[in-house]
């Protein structure tokens, strides 16, 4: 029983999401490789090598690779399939994209989400919103699996030793092209790798506010800035920013919501944060069922005072 892992990286470095899909591969109880697919990503593969418990890293570079467009990734993992009982993807806007078409094409169930590894073939996953966990057991000779990452501990970066091999490149797919890509740039950490969240929500009332209070508060915390959706969806904060069941997933060490009042669809997506405090004006506010520190208070005093503070 082998798993292959689908690396996320940027041809020169894996990213975190892939260590946490590596530990889920290993709770497997078989060999893991790692698969980097890219364009002049020696770099990254020998990243991969690294990561302790992986056995292989399977390098294939192609131009149809280099910018991870999801119908040649797939066609790439289709053509090492056979040899693999398990094939895991990081819960992320990349795996997501590409995980479906394997499955489909492999005519097997995918299962999505997963926190927990059981036993090879069963596994626990939320749903409802993070308000029931489901275990789910698969038949398929194939089990194609999509890793949320807060469910797992990143595995080491750094202790393995293992050897990377060429694979040969499939075809490009032709079914799409890269055109451009459009980066925010920001001093920030990346919202979903961030060690600090501070996150608000439609309390704050405009973008002004949001970033008047926030700012200096993130600041001196140098923590990444979220929202919720209701934030968002006001235009107070930008989509990528979003906390959330539809945004991003996060367990940072510490998040602080202020203003976010924790309607369940925002909850599902922070409430396995090491520490979260809560600042909202409302005792009523469901965002205090999951915080481990309460603040009842204006917003707009309270942060200051605290910014004040630190």
């Amino acid at each position: 029983m082998t798993a292959l892992v689908i690396a996320e990286h940027d041809n020169a470095s894996i990213k975190g999401a892939t260590l946490n899909t590596v530990t889920a591969a290993v709770a497997l109880g078989g060999d893991v490789h790692v698969l980097v697919a890219g364009l002049n990503a020696a770099g990254a593969a020998a990243a991969a090598a690294q990561i302790a418990g992986v056995a292989k890293v399977l390098h294939a570079d192609a131009a149809s690779l280099g910018e991870g467009l999801a119908e040649n990734v797939a066609a790439q993992v289709l053509a090492l399939a056979s040899g693999y009982s398990h094939i895991l993807f990081p819960a992320t806007a990349a795996g997501k994209n590409v995980a479906p078409r394997v499955a489909a094409l492999l005519d097997v169930g995918q299962i999505s989400d997963i926190t927990k590894v059981i036993s090879p073939d069963t596994f626990e996953r939320p749903i409802y919103a993070g308000n029931a966990i489901a275990t789910v057991q698969s038949g398929d000779a194939t089990k194609v699996i999509t890793v949320r990452t807060t469910g797992f501990d990143p595995a080491a970066a750094t202790g393995g030793s293992a050897a990377v091999e060429s694979a040969a490149a499939a075809a490009d797919s032709g079914k799409s092209s890269f055109v451009g890509r459009e980066v925010t740039k920001s001093d920030r950490p990346e919202l979903t790798a961030a060690k600090i969240i501070v996150s608000g929500g439609r309390a704050l009332g405009s973008n002004e506010k949001f970033m008047e209070v926030l700012t200096p508060l993130a600041d001196k915390l140098g923590a990444a800035l979220g929202a919720s959706r209701a934030a968002v969806d006001a235009g107070y904060a930008p989509n990528d920013w979003q906390v959330g069941q539809t945004g991003k997933i996060v367990a940072p060490q510490l998040y602080v919501a202020a203003g976010i009042s924790g309607a369940i669809q925002h909850l599902a997506g922070m409430k396995d944060s090491k520490v979260i405090v809560a600042i909202n004006k409302d005792p009523e506010a469901p965002i205090f069922s999951v915080a481990d520190y309460g603040l009842e208070a204006d917003l707009f005093t309270a942060v200051p005072e605290l910014v004040a503070a630190l």
